[in-house]
């Protein structure tokens, strides 16, 4: 997807969160990309071509999950990782998440630690189905 550094692009409406993921992901070599509500966010991964996203799950415009069905019925986005980053409840979330088509989720509120280590996760099963359409493509 994209060319050597990682990108990933954090879609949340709260200006907070977009600092927290900033703070934790500084110094990780990451590319981040932000979209401060569901519409921006499907815009800037169009054009960007993430290698990940960090959804809300309730934000202005299509929301989390809607992105993720999204994503997931496209082609294009097959090996992108997908982390729901939301306030919803963890049941609801442990439910749903996997429902959608999500890599992993994250409940709000989270330490810094916690979404590094999700973040990490889900770059590992990217590289892993990067690695395995590169190698069935040639």
């Amino acid at each position: 997807m994209s060319d050597g550094q990682f990108t990933i692009l954090a879609a949340d409406d709260e200006l907070s969160i977009h600092r927290l993921v900033q703070a934790a992901l500084d110094g990780h070599g990451y590319r981040l990309v932000e979209a401060h509500n569901g519409d921006e966010a499907l815009e800037k991964a169009l054009l960007d071509r993430p290698d990940m996203v960090i959804l809300d799950v309730m934000m202005p415009g299509l929301n989390g999950w809607e992105l993720t069905r999204y994503f997931r019925s496209k082609p294009e986005f097959k090996d992108m990782g997908i982390l729901i980053l939301t306030g919803i409840g963890e049941g609801l979330n442990d439910m749903t998440s996997p429902l959608y088509g999500a890599d992993a989720h994250l409940d709000k509120p989270f330490e810094l630690d916690d979404l590094v280590a999700k973040v990490e996760e889900v770059v590992a099963m990217v590289r892993g189905r990067q690695a395995t359409s590169e190698s069935s493509a040639g």
